[in-house]
């Protein structure tokens, strides 16, 4: 089978060259290629055109940060900290990490610039790489991307509940329809607290047997036990009642006012009390969107409240919501739903048809450039035949062939591809009879 090509000739496939080459993409990693990069911008361009509909503003941080800045809001017995994070020493003597996620960052930004004085609500959209050493497999890569979006200043039920409008919004406006928000509660404090305590109580025949390492990790933080992919660990843990047993009055109404906002909003959810989430900063509101099309690592996305986090980096106690939806996973569901179709291929690809003619093809293409149209032209010199094999191969929708007969009359032929349609067009009226014959 002939691999399918892009607009500018390249491979989905590569060339066979490629493989007999030392060098390829670190194991982990993944290069977009042109003939992908389409599917890159129509997840990326819906996600910001869905955040401008509600206000958020874009906000680019640095790929690396101060190793603490991670290990403060993650929790420093994470698996993100203690074995996923990509850190080194620079030639400063500092320890840098590239960055695990994007929540962090862009409080840290926040806070450094003054962003969010008391009392003002502020809204923050990312679109960012991020970097985890983890073992490789479907829809979880060591450098994924991710949409993100932060919500910061409001305590109101209607901001947690803006957040999963937005992710649903943005998961249906992709045609991903099938989808249904996995909503849970961690409380607060006190309710977080009784819940350690009853995991520990339920568990202590499991933790026995651990290594004192683990057992170490689950008393600093026994929500990573609900998440652990151990058989016997995931055993232990189905007679721990759910966290919602716990929550204090406060919380559980919170809670309640957030479905009924989700129910007048029109947004699908169910209650999932084993959804944890993995970074020790999330307080009451946490949630994820499945997909059973990524199989083991069926989260879309994940996210909830960290009421907490940037106090914990030396600012004011400041609510804030907010989560991050991985694009390379929004990707594989989309390709496995074939709702991205081809890729789109130029407007037009203008033949010259003499050599005379070169000037003149190559004025009609700025001119159909300058009025916003895709236009190719071929430099090589080849013959009208073999032009008219690249317009093809690179998908336009229109050849405009000029030779020495146009050119005296001050006509263009526009052949429509794919179709025996062919007319012959004033050169002024090239761009209308276009958009007749679209």
């Amino acid at each position: 089978m002939t691999p399918a090509r892009c607009p500018c000739g390249g491979s989905r496939s590569g060339h066979a060259t490629i493989n007999a080459m030392r060098f390829q993409a670190p194991r982990g990693t993944e290069d977009v290629l042109p003939a992908d990069s389409y599917k890159w911008h129509k997840i990326e361009d819906t996600f910001r055109e869905v955040s401008r509909l509600f206000g958020y503003c874009e906000i680019r941080t640095p790929t690396f940060e101060d190793t603490d800045l991670f290990a403060r809001t993650a929790g420093e017995t994470s698996d993100i900290v203690t074995k996923q994070m990509y850190t080194f020493t620079d030639k400063g003597d500092r320890s840098i990490t590239l960055k695990p996620e994007g929540t962090a960052p862009a409080m840290r930004a926040l806070l450094q610039h003054n962003l969010c004085p008391p009392g003002t609500i502020v809204r923050m959209s990312y679109v960012t790489p991020f970097f985890r050493y983890e073992r490789p497999q479907k829809g979880r890569l060591r450098e994924p991307h991710q949409a993100g979006l932060e919500l910061v200043g409001s305590a109101s039920p209607a901001a947690d509940a803006e957040i999963i409008e937005i992710t649903m919004r943005f998961y249906r406006e992709l045609g991903i329809t099938e989808t249904v928000a996995m909503l849970n509660s961690l409380g607060r404090s006190a309710c977080r607290h009784a819940f350690r305590e009853a995991i520990l109580e339920r568990t202590k025949a499991y933790l026995a047997g651990q290594s004192t390492e683990i057992q170490e990790k689950v008393r600093k933080n026994p929500l990573r036990l609900l998440d652990s992919k151990d058989p016997d660990a995931q055993e232990a843990v189905k007679s721990v009642p759910p966290v919602t047993d716990f929550l204090e009055d406060e919380s559980r109404q919170r809670f309640d006012r957030i479905q009924e906002l989700l129910t007048e909003a029109n947004v699908p959810y169910r209650l999932a009390p084993e959804i944890v989430r993995g970074l020790d900063y999330y307080t009451e509101t946490v949630f994820e969107v499945q997909s059973t099309r990524l199989g083991a690592q069926s989260a879309l996305c994940g996210g909830g409240r960290y009421d907490d986090l940037i106090a914990e980096l030396g600012g004011p106690s400041t609510p804030s919501v907010g989560v991050g939806m991985g694009i390379e996973r929004a990707i594989i569901v989309m390709d496995d739903l074939g709702l991205f179709g081809a890729p789109p291929g130029p407007d037009a690809f203008v033949v010259q048809a003499a050599q005379s003619a070169r000037a003149a093809c190559q004025g009609l293409a700025r001119t159909l450039r300058d009025a916003g149209l895709s236009v190719l032209v071929d430099i090589e010199e080849r013959s009208m035949k073999s032009q008219l094999r690249q317009a093809d191969k690179s998908a336009a929708r229109f050849a405009l062939i000029l030779g020495d007969e146009e050119c005296a009359k001050g006509t263009v032929q526009i052949k429509k591809l794919g179709t025996s349609e062919q007319i012959e067009s004033p050169v002024g009226e090239v761009l209308d009879k276009l958009k007749a014959m679209r």
